[in-house]
């Protein structure tokens, strides 16, 4: 992935790619404020389109179908373009990859603000998600080549990682106030500016080095193939009816695709995702609550964005300040997860943060549609707290438990499969809710349905992980 850097390509090849003596001087705060930009905007524009949903649909005449996909659209490429992303940033070289995504991301979103109707805007924000998967590894990989200090490498991914939690927290709060004061193209042209800041900054990086990383055409085509055919069943299900049969023929055209990518896999002598990461039970428990964890948090965003605008009114802005409690605490608990994890071991925050999600979902079934509006506000805080007690944990022990080869890899596949688990959630939640009468019946069976999963994934994380991890050195 992204984060190999090339010290194994031919002297001829590290020669020919070498930058100029005066752009190696670049200041390395340059280098990291470019990757910042990059993963605060991807973050930002993932949960800043939420509460514009009520206002796009007005605007745009659509439905609850229509939104789901102005949602999942984003994540769907996002989510199934990540695992080449990697592959192409050694290819073209770090910066080169960068410029490519960063460009694409900034015309794309000039082109949701412009969209005349929804599937403008859709095929837009499938744009942005592709663009986005390619961002996020090659900024991380701009901070690889930069940074050559373990100690401040690490402590630039930390201020990389902050960004998009901050990112996350504002997003709601940003794209109501935009929403309200302006309007809902007001989220999208917002990241014109930042992306012509990032674009100058990475004038002034030096050229990042190449090597011959091997692109899987035929299996990434599969994953996106596979992944698109799933979402639009679920989502299309909803509205059509699961029996139909195109439904049952998209279900199955997913099914073969994704049959056919697996072994393709396994017969590749260099394979996109090694099929032996899953031999490892760690590795699977991770991304299991990889999947449930972003499966819970972005679909109760999803849910609790239309609840306080289409149920209880309120405004754009004011549904966005209702997610502050719960988004703002996340960097806060992400570093105390950390601390957390070195006096008791990763395997407490994890199972703790699981815990607390699900508790936090299941307490949100006292929320009706007369319930005063404090009450959800706070009831969604204990969401936002488990997911930001288990990820980092999460990541960790995923990375620990595999060869340093390997790593990069495993660090695509549990990001992939998270970013699938809040796509499948939206288009799963938003058919329970498809109908206004059964807003209510829609939420309460989706809640239930998020305390169930975590709790599964908690009970296989505190069962299978302790023993694993012992045997991994962890």
């Amino acid at each position: 992935m992204a984060l190999t850097i090339s010290r194994n390509a031919p002297a001829s090849a590290r020669a020919e790619s070498a930058p100029p003596e005066n752009e190696r001087r670049t200041s390395p705060h340059i280098v990291l404020a470019a990757a910042l930009l990059s993963f605060f905007v991807i973050s930002l524009d993932g949960s800043v389109v939420n509460v514009a949903l009520p206002a796009i649909a007005h605007s745009l005449r659509g439905g609850m179908t229509s939104l789901q996909w102005v949602v999942d659209g984003y994540t769907l490429m996002f989510a199934a373009l990540m695992l080449s992303a990697g592959a192409l940033s050694d290819r073209i070289g770090a910066n080169r990859a960068y410029a490519v995504g960063l460009g694409a991301f900034t015309l794309a979103s000039a082109a949701c603000g412009l969209a005349p109707g929804l599937g403008a805007l859709i095929g837009a924000r499938m744009v942005q998600g592709a663009a986005a998967a390619i961002m996020v590894p090659t900024s991380l990989a701009l901070i690889r080549q930069t940074y050559t200090d373990p100690g401040k490498r690490a402590r630039a991914v930390a201020i990389w990682t902050a960004a998009g939690a901050v990112a996350v927290a504002i997003g709601p709060v940003v794209g109501g106030a935009l929403t309200t004061a302006l309007n809902w193209q007001s989220i999208f042209f917002l990241n014109l500016p930042v992306g012509a800041v990032g674009l100058a900054l990475l004038a002034r990086i030096p050229r990042s080095p190449r090597r011959a990383a091997p692109l899987d055409l035929f299996g990434q085509l599969s994953v996106v193939v596979g992944l698109a055919s799933l979402t639009y069943a679920v989502i299309e299900g909803g509205r059509r009816g699961f029996g139909s049969t195109e439904i049952v023929g998209t279900l199955l055209l997913a099914a073969a695709a994704l049959a056919l990518f697996l072994v393709v896999q396994a017969r590749r002598s260099q394979p996109m995702v090694p099929l032996g990461l899953f031999r490892s039970r760690t590795v699977v428990v991770c991304i299991a609550a990889g999947f449930a964890l972003n499966a819970v948090f972005y679909g109760v965003i999803f849910l609790f964005g239309l609840y306080f605008q289409q149920v209880r009114g309120a405004s754009a802005v004011g549904a966005g300040a209702m997610f502050v409690p719960m988004c703002g605490l996340i960097a806060v608990v992400n570093m105390a997860s950390v601390k957390l994890s070195a006096r008791t071991g990763p395997r407490v925050p994890m199972v703790l943060g699981q815990l607390i999600m699900g508790a936090g979902a299941l307490v949100l079934l006292a929320v009706g549609p007369h319930t005063p509006m404090l009450v959800p506000v706070l009831l969604l805080v204990p969401v936002g707290i488990g997911g930001g007690l288990a990820v980092p944990s999460l990541t960790a022990v995923l990375l620990e438990s595999v060869a340093a080869e390997w790593a990069g890899t495993a660090a695509a596949v549990l990001n992939t499969c998270r970013q699938v688990g809040g796509c499948l959630a939206i288009a799963v939640f938003g058919a329970l809710i498809a109908e206004r009468a059964s807003f209510q019946h829609g939420l309460t069976v989706s809640l239930i349905a998020s305390g169930a999963m975590l709790a599964a994934t908690a009970t296989a994380t505190l069962l299978l992980l302790p023993k694993l991890a012992h045997k991994n050195g962890g």
